[in-house]
């Protein structure tokens, strides 16, 4: 794998969308152990 992106505007736009899943994730997450404790 190379460590510099041919095109970088794409790759750090896919990059921050897979930031962005795990962040949402993670709140989903904690939303739904929020509510699952008593």
């Amino acid at each position: 794998m190379p460590v510099l992106d041919p095109n970088p505007q794409n790759g750090q736009k896919k990059l921050l969308l897979v930031l962005g899943a795990m962040l949402l994730i993670t709140v989903i997450i904690a939303v739904i152990a929020s509510f699952a404790s008593p």
